[in-house]
């Protein structure tokens, strides 16, 4: 069975959507922080969430803007899928660290 490679696609861009409104729109201080010192701890927790965000985005990227990796389709699936693996830890990394400095 072969998984459509829009799948990942997609599961990227709504993971990157997530993290950005989770992060930017204020969500993930709405959700763990009730008082201004929460938010500074918060701060931290943000700045090594971007860190794995960064190397998603980067996957992302290569995967969908250049040409030799769309030519192949195992360098495509890998940096893809190395994608979303990041996504997932920059969200447990942002939930986990909303929890403690909660």
């Amino acid at each position: 069975m072969r998984i459509s490679p829009v799948i990942p696609v997609v599961a990227n861009l709504l993971l990157a959507a997530l993290w950005g409104l989770s992060v930017f729109a204020g969500w993930g201080f709405e959700a763990f922080c009730s008082d201004f010192g929460c938010a500074d701890r918060l701060d931290g927790v943000v700045r090594l969430s971007s860190l794995f965000a960064a190397v998603a985005a980067c996957c992302t990227v290569a995967a969908l803007l250049t040409p030799v990796t769309r030519g192949d389709k195992n360098r495509f699936t890998v940096l893809l899928a190395a994608g979303v693996a990041a996504w997932v830890i920059a969200e447990g990394i942002l939930f986990a660290g909303g929890l403690i400095v909660r």
